[in-house]
């Protein structure tokens, strides 16, 4: 029977977006992936899977229609999973992504101005917020 601890690395990636601030306070996107390892599973294709990370707690939010927030910087590091509903999100530089279903958003701009985000569409946003340690 084979070790279901058993792993592979280099079996794939996950992209996933970075929202930090440089040390000027100006926030940036990044666009970085995830590198995935293969999980053994005996008669079955394998599981594509990330090492566990540390975090603190986590909760899930459901965003209405027509809601913004405007410019400030995330409260705390956390990953927001992105589930249904769409948005968009603006780094003080200007640049704009979009909050799509499936999207996954490392938020590190603690400091400075920070974002802001908008509702977009007729369907509420529904996203879980898991926050890192420091």
């Amino acid at each position: 029977m084979a070790d279901p601890l058993d792993t592979d690395s280099g079996a794939g990636t996950r992209s996933y977006l970075r929202l930090y601030n440089d040390r000027h306070g100006e926030s940036h996107f990044e666009d970085l992936e995830f590198p995935l390892r293969e999980l053994a599973s005996e008669g079955m294709a394998p599981v594509l899977a990330t090492t566990f990370q540390d975090a603190t707690h986590y909760g899930l939010r459901i965003v209405p229609p027509g809601w913004k927030r405007d410019w400030g910087p995330a409260s705390r590091r956390m990953i927001a999973v992105y589930l249904s509903g769409e948005g968009e999100i603006e780094a003080s530089d200007g640049e704009i992504r979009r909050l799509l279903p499936g999207l996954v958003l490392l938020a590190e701009d603690t400091g400075g101005r920070g974002h802001r985000v908008r509702h977009i569409g007729d369907e509420p946003v529904t996203v879980v917020h898991i926050v890192l340690p420091d």
